[in-house]
């Protein structure tokens, strides 16, 4: 009885010793029946990594693909069949790596920067008309109103202009000095300009920010901020307008107001977007609808960033170069041309539909 018992125990034994050297022996099996194929594929894995699908020609594309889903299957077999965890694990970062290379947009910064500017934001505006009629009506609104506040009481201005934005353009001033800040006869210098595009800059991206951001409230803040500087506008033409300078402030604005102006209502339509989203969600949750919308927000926040840029070159240095009021006009609604034409028309898909080949 002793000896059959021990001799059982012996027997169990020797199995359970043999089992690990079995599953050592299968997978070195299997390593070697595929281990050729893993490192092709891991070779053109590294190049592409390193220089993109450009590295590898046509015909290593294709073996790259095909190398790709027989490491997936050989993967598959591996955990079906318990194989040790270390070849498990250099096959599964072998085929992550993989995917990546196969799948993922192999697309440098550059080349996104260019689709964002040709497809992305263009096709965001189209989608955005409501958003955009709000922002620019909001401006046009609150324009008329300050030209019509100004217009019955001059005194108005007081209340919108800030001061520093004023800088003794008051009702009071007379019709020459009013002149004397539209065609500076100053030096100019080119440090003082770069400082003042900057300080310009800095100040409307500020406002274009805020106004962006607090669209997210049902869009009344940015409505309002929007109609606020609407009403600045309006009141600010109508001061120089009194004085017959109505001609001569026009070009003055418009040479960078054009781009500037727009960016703004543009801001505002990013903001509305957002404010959308939350009060008319649709089918979708609010945050669903939230995330959707924010897409196309952030790209019409990305355009008038973009526009601040020109505008502040255009307000910090050619403004301040450039004195006749004609070539003010040409520059400022030339600009505006070259914005609408561009979202207007880029990024648009063919509607050429080819014909199946019979």
């Amino acid at each position: 009885m002793d000896i059959s018992i021990d001799g059982t125990k012996d027997v169990a034994t020797a199995a359970n010793a043999g089992a690990p050297q079995a599953d050592t022996l299968r997978s070195a099996r299997f390593r070697m029946e595929r281990e050729a194929h893993w490192r092709r594929l891991d070779e053109f894995v590294t190049r592409a990594e390193k220089g993109g699908a450009a590295a590898l020609s046509y015909d290593e594309v294709r073996d790259l693909a095909a190398g790709y889903r027989q490491a997936m299957n050989s993967l598959s077999v591996a955990r079906d069949i318990s194989l040790d965890r270390a070849l498990i694990a250099y096959l599964e970062s072998l085929c992550a790596r993989a995917y990546l290379v196969v799948y993922a947009p192999q697309e440098s910064l550059g080349g996104l920067t260019t689709r964002l500017l040709t497809h992305g934001i263009p096709q965001a505006v189209r989608r955005s008309a409501l958003p955009l009629f709000i922002g620019f009506l909001a401006l046009i609104l609150g324009a008329a109103a300050g030209y019509k506040l100004y217009t019955n009481d001059s005194s108005w201005l007081y209340t919108f202009v800030p001061p520093e934005l004023a800088d003794q353009r008051t009702p009071d001033a007379s019709a020459d000095y009013l002149r004397s800040t539209i065609y500076g006869d100053e030096q100019h210098d080119s440090d003082k300009l770069a400082a003042f595009s900057t300080f310009l800059f800095s100040h409307n991206t500020s406002i274009v920010i805020l106004i962006f951001t607090l669209g997210i409230f049902l869009s009344v803040p940015s409505f309002v901020l929007t109609f606020y500087n609407g009403l600045m506008l309006g009141a600010f033409y109508a001061m120089f307008a009194q004085k017959g300078l109505g001609y001569d402030v026009f070009a003055w604005l418009s040479i960078h107001g054009v781009t500037e102006l727009a960016a703004i209502a543009i801001a505002c339509a990013g903001g509305a977007r957002l404010g959308l989203a939350v009060l008319l969600p649709g089918s979708r949750s609010r945050r669903e609808a939230l995330r959707h919308q924010a897409h196309d927000a952030v790209k019409l926040a990305i355009l008038a960033a973009l526009m601040l840029i020109v505008a502040a070159f255009i307000e910090g240095f050619l403004r301040q170069l450039i004195q006749d009021p004609t070539l003010r006009l040409v520059i400022g609604w030339g600009m505006g041309v070259f914005w609408v034409s561009w979202l207007l028309f880029a990024g648009r898909e063919s509607k050429t539909v080819r014909e199946p080949v019979r």
